[in-house]
């Protein structure tokens, strides 16, 4: 098996030309980007000894893991569906473990083509539309609701999760509730900890230094995979071994670092602020949304030099989809603003080419692409792109991994985390925390119900300002 692979060449100068990339010479001892590194290095280890970095243990927590697998096949195999309610961190992991190693139609499989698995829903966003829809069309009888937040303290999941007990409680009694409810949440404290010991909810711990974009090698991701019929362990061995990778002193054997460093210089050395995430598999679709969260709520922070009130750092993520996306944004990457830097991930192997099949032959453009497959078409986009932005001097990093399965994933949620910490500490921000954040959920709540705090009051809108 071929580890991950992160191939960095089109970011070089070499490959873009003067003054469009740094020299290579800046990633060896002594370098610029290596400095960097090394410095990052020493924070990562700091922070890990302070037992910051929980993340990095997980794939050792074997006792957490095997909790995780039992609970998955004893008690989540008692029923037909299993629903995920959980937004943000404690969504996206989940989502993208499924939608990667369950394939895009898995809930319209037949009971027999499952295996008997449960078929298993994403329930993220507190949309009355969708949440009331899904409930409306599920059978409660046979239905678990996992809900996750690792403070235990989310509004919107929260939210759903009330719903969800009164509609158990009106259709099933109060034993139903009790029977078709699963927590993930902190060990100890939040409200969803108090809840569970109250009314005997089975629940799942999240390690304490494991935050919620973090989590996704916990049993906030594991267990939805575990439910339907996917290895945790080896989701687990992929990340141990990238972990190890990852933790290497030397900047060219460390994928996390290079990724890090390369990326950091291109946003402040050169002003590359838009970082692209682009697979090329609908697979991996969810694996960018869940990096879209994790680099901006990891980066995205106010100057750690102080100054005026509206100064920050961080890069922008943005996720995309390949070939899709060369129909919406390769025009923009190619030709726009020179403020962008696009990591690809490509996929070696498919479980299939799907042959394209050779007809019309007296039409030329029909006729070439008989007697290839989709798997080689969708190869050749990704490589024609990534030689496109070379040829305009537009930076591009590539990912490639042998084939989308329970160890590639482990690797790939490993490497990201572990590069979202070193370039936290290049930024000199703080990776872990998310300040912004809790300022909006302190005045949604205040808006909802001021509960006896002191909230702050939101002006008056000016009308004068609407049309």
């Amino acid at each position: 098996m071929t580890p991950v692979t992160l191939r960095y060449g089109n970011i070089l100068q070499p490959q873009l030309g003067p003054g469009r990339g740094p020299d290579p010479s800046s990633l060896e001892p002594g370098g610029e980007l290596c400095r960097r590194f090394e410095g990052a290095m020493a924070e990562l280890h700091r922070r890990r000894e302070a037992g910051e970095l929980g993340f990095l243990d997980l794939p050792d927590d074997h006792a957490l893991s095997r909790q995780t697998r039992e609970l998955a096949d004893s008690f989540g195999q008692w029923f037909e569906v299993v629903v995920v309610v959980g937004i943000g961190g404690s969504g996206l992991g989940g989502r993208a473990v499924a939608e990667a190693l369950l394939g895009p139609f898995w809930n319209e499989r037949t009971d027999e083509a499952r295996e008997h698995f449960p078929r298993l829903y994403f329930l993220e966003n507190a949309d009355p539309d969708t949440t009331g829809e899904l409930l409306d069309r599920l059978d409660l009888r046979r239905t678990l609701f996992n809900v996750v937040s690792k403070s235990g303290g989310t509004a919107e999941t929260l939210a759903q999760y009330l719903i969800i007990e009164d509609r158990l409680r009106r259709e099933l009694g109060e034993e139903g509730v009790r029977g078709h409810l699963l927590f993930t949440t902190d060990p100890v404290v939040g409200a969803l900890r108090g809840v569970a010991a109250e009314q005997e909810v089975p629940a799942l711990p999240v390690p304490p230094a494991v935050g919620g974009r973090f989590s996704v090698l916990s049993p906030v991701g594991l267990l939805p995979a575990a439910v339907a019929g996917i290895d945790p362990d080896e989701i687990l061995a992929g990340a141990r071994a990238m972990r190890d990778r990852c933790l290497s002193a030397s900047l060219r054997e460390n994928p996390a670092g290079l990724l890090a460093a390369l990326l950091h210089g291109a946003d402040v050395d050169r002003g590359q602020r838009v970082h692209v995430l682009m697979p090329y598999s609908d697979r991996l679709r969810g694996l960018s949304l869940w990096f879209q969260q994790l680099w901006g709520e990891s980066l995205g922070k106010r100057s750690p030099t102080g100054g005026a009130e509206d100064e920050g750092v961080g890069p922008t993520p943005l996720a995309a989809l390949g070939a899709v996306d060369q129909h919406s944004l390769l025009q923009l990457l190619l030709d726009g603003p020179r403020d962008k830097v696009v990591t690809f991930i490509r996929v070696r192997d498919r479980e299939q080419g799907l042959p394209i099949p050779r007809s019309h032959p007296d039409r030329p453009l029909l006729s070439r692409l008989g007697g290839h497959s989709l798997d080689a078409l969708l190869d050749a986009e990704l490589r024609a792109t990534v030689e496109a932005l070379r040829r305009r001097g537009r930076p591009s990093l590539t990912l490639e991994l042998d084939r989308v399965d329970a160890h590639g994933m482990g690797e790939l949620f490993m490497l990201w985390q572990v590069a979202a910490v070193l370039a936290g500490a290049m930024y000199g921000v703080n990776p872990l925390d998310q300040p912004g954040v809790e300022l909006g959920k302190r005045l949604a709540l205040g808006l909802l119900d001021p509960g006896g705090e002191t909230v702050e009051r939101l002006p008056p809108e000016d009308p004068q300002w609407s049309v």
